[in-house]
């Protein structure tokens, strides 16, 4: 039993494709989170993006990645290159003022109940971070309810450290993940 549960969730990690979206694909991000959301046991487990954000984050301040069954959007991650703007933490986590175009950041991940449990936050994290290396990025953070402990447990998996806990996003109670990232260690595409 064990082991045909073992095939099937493998089947199902297969049949996903992975791949960086574009500004068409911004409409089925927007629905995909507010239908993810709706049914999230609270509203402070995430902040919603709205459509300008999300199109400058598949044009010119970062790139999203989904994840695709069937043709259908099942999850997406946002890695966003904050620049010099004040939105950009790494201030608050000793980056200097010079090194803030070194900054990405493991923005928000929503995967659709049908396709939990399959390692695709953990993928995207590797994604991303792979992504941040090859564009020159020295540093990474994220922020996350300290509620959602999938998310914690993944961000730690992947050696980011917390670095506090405050409000954020309209007043949502956020830890603030980092991680340095070895300049000297760029990995190949995926």
């Amino acid at each position: 039993m064990i082991e045909k549960q073992r095939r099937d969730r493998v089947k199902r990690v297969e049949e996903l494709h992975i791949r960086r979206l574009g500004a068409v694909d911004v409409p089925f991000v927007l629905a995909l989170m507010e239908e993810v959301i709706a049914r999230l046991p609270s509203q402070a487990l995430f902040a919603m993006d709205d459509e300008a954000y999300l199109l400058a984050h598949v044009e010119e301040r970062g790139e999203i990645f989904g994840a695709y069954r069937d043709g259908a959007l099942v999850a997406y991650s946002v890695l966003a290159y904050p620049g010099k703007c004040a939105g950009n933490l790494g201030p608050e986590f000793g980056v200097l003022e010079h090194e803030l175009d070194d900054v990405a950041v493991l923005d928000a991940t929503i995967v659709h109940e049908s396709a939990r449990g399959l390692g695709l936050q953990r993928r995207f994290h590797e994604l991303r971070e792979q992504r941040a290396r090859e564009r020159g990025c020295h540093y990474l953070y994220a922020t996350v309810h300290p509620d959602n402990v999938a998310s914690v447990r993944n961000l730690e998996a992947e050696g980011l450290t917390l670095q506090f806990t405050r409000p954020m996003y309209g007043d949502k109670l956020r830890h603030c993940y980092a991680k340095q990232l070895d300049p000297n260690m760029k990995k190949s595409a995926i």
